[in-house]
């Protein structure tokens, strides 16, 4: 399959041609995957029969003039934290591997309806939890850049599956980064939209103040494509936001400048000692870019940026204490029999969920126990409040903030085994899912080193996810 396949609107073009039939471009992926899958373990599941039927479900609707969109027939992989009828939803966890989701997430229902085909389930960090996707109860995804490297978390295997060319597009969600991240660690685009722009309902909640859903793709337009597919109020999910939700494709679309457009630089992000030489120059390269293109930079302050890991790691993990609790072995899930009803929850609980996760759960419980809720949660909520406050100030003197995604490419399998230098990892991603914020991460150069992917991340206000892609785009076909 040429390389030209790996975008949304390539694949577009050519069904509707006729070069080539849905049935012809699913096949072409596949063998993509039997080619190189072994190596990069980027898939949980993937029913072979199930996308080749709907991509002949797609070719009978073109031929009968009644496609559902340009993209019908186009198929996108799907994170498996994020239901899909009839498919596995195990979180890449052991506690929820014989789970098969009886319904679809509204962002999947809403692609079915365009015509897309959700392609198979892709391996994460267990229940989203971790920065390499080294978690997942069942195997590791490799980068395809370099399989001895990690792909990122928690979304490696989204954003592995899109690197890789196993399919154009892949929907990852991101709490603090998880699809930001990984999206730079490979080399690929990773939008994270305002939180409650696409509905969370049918994604199975880590942080549900933080979650949400994004797509992994190979350009901005294609980012924009999928977002103007999946965006929207739904009454089913109280958090979605009723604001309008269009146009981004057309807004992805490069410019010919940047002139206009103010690029802030936030000097607690930028002046931080833990960047890696390769994503320096990266980064410095980028700002000189964006001048060039007749963008004017100017520097802000986050200054409550410091305090983002500390906050983020109480925030989330308490509510994975809450949102995890559901899973007892009782009413779904894997179940180990125990000698009473306390003993089959230890067993269920115990042997169902990875170390890591564990480890949130506790950090989670504690924080949210008598005599330190106070001390812990309630004044890291205070201080996010700060956090959000320092965004909308830097707004005001700037259009789109520029930042390193990560501080270093992506690293060896077993190189971050102590869990706090994992967490570090996420150091520039974390505050704007605490914000509330957009933000993109786009491939912007190459350690001149290991030879790695660098990644640039633009942060966007509010609901000015129009914008930010605007701006990603312009600079990312000039870079």
């Amino acid at each position: 399959m040429a390389a030209e396949l790996r975008t949304i609107s390539g694949d577009a073009g050519l069904l509707a041609s006729g070069q080539l039939s849905a049935v012809e471009l699913v096949k072409g992926y596949l063998e993509r995957i039997d080619k190189r899958e072994g190596e990069i373990g980027a898939f949980l599941a993937l029913d072979r029969e199930k996308v080749l039927a709907a991509a002949a479900a797609a070719d009978s609707r073109r031929a009968s003039g009644k496609a559902l969109s340009r993209f019908d027939g186009v198929p996108v992989g799907i994170k498996d934290c994020i239901v899909a009828e009839g498919e596995t939803a195990s979180c890449a966890s052991k506690i929820l591997k014989p789970v098969i989701s009886p319904f679809d997430a509204t962002a999947v229902a809403r692609l079915r309806a365009m015509g897309f085909i959700p392609f198979g389930r892709l391996n994460m960090d267990e229940f989203a939890m971790g920065s390499s996707c080294e978690n997942s109860a069942f195997h590791k995804t490799a980068n395809p850049r370099d399989v001895s490297r990690v792909p990122g978390g928690s979304s490696g295997g989204s954003a592995a599956c899109v690197a890789a060319g196993f399919a154009p597009a892949a929907l990852g969600s991101d709490t603090g980064g998880s699809i930001r991240q990984p999206a730079a660690f490979c080399g690929v685009v990773g939008l994270k939209p305002t939180y409650g722009r696409v509905s969370r309902y049918g994604l199975v909640a880590f942080a549900s103040s933080l979650d949400q859903i994004g797509p992994l793709t190979n350009s901005v337009e294609d980012a924009g494509i999928l977002l103007d597919s999946i965006a929207g109020r739904d009454p089913r999910d109280s958090t979605s936001l009723p604001a309008p939700a269009g146009g981004f494709a057309a807004a992805a679309q490069p410019r010919g400048s940047l002139k206009g457009v103010r690029i802030g630089l936030p000097k607690e992000y930028l002046d931080n000692p833990g960047i890696a030489p390769g994503v320096a120059k990266t980064l410095q390269d980028t700002i000189a870019k964006v001048r060039e293109l007749g963008a004017e930079t100017v520097e802000v302050s986050l200054p409550h940026t410091k305090y983002a890991v500390a906050v983020y790691y109480i925030v989330a993990t308490a509510e994975a204490s809450a949102n995890l609790a559901r899973f007892d072995g009782m009413r779904y899930g894997a179940r180990i029999d125990g000698r009473d009803l306390a003993d089959t929850y230890l067993k269920s609980r115990g042997q169902g969920f990875g170390a890591e996760v564990k480890r949130r759960i506790l950090l989670g419980t504690y924080v949210l126990s008598s005599g330190y809720y106070d001390a812990y949660y309630l004044r890291a909520q205070k201080v996010r409040t700060l956090i959000r406050r320092d965004f909308d100030e830097a707004f005001k003197s700037c259009d789109v903030m520029m930042t390193p995604v990560t501080p270093d490419v992506a690293f060896k399998f077993g190189e971050k085994a102590d869990p706090l230098q994992m967490y570090l990892s996420d150091i520039f991603t974390i505050a704007l899912n605490l914000s509330g914020n957009c933000g993109i991460s786009i491939p912007a150069g190459r350690d001149g080193v290991t030879g790695m992917p660098v990644g640039v991340q633009l942060l966007g206000n509010s609901l000015d996810e129009a914008r930010l892609l605007g701006v990603a785009s312009t600079l990312m076909k000039n870079l």
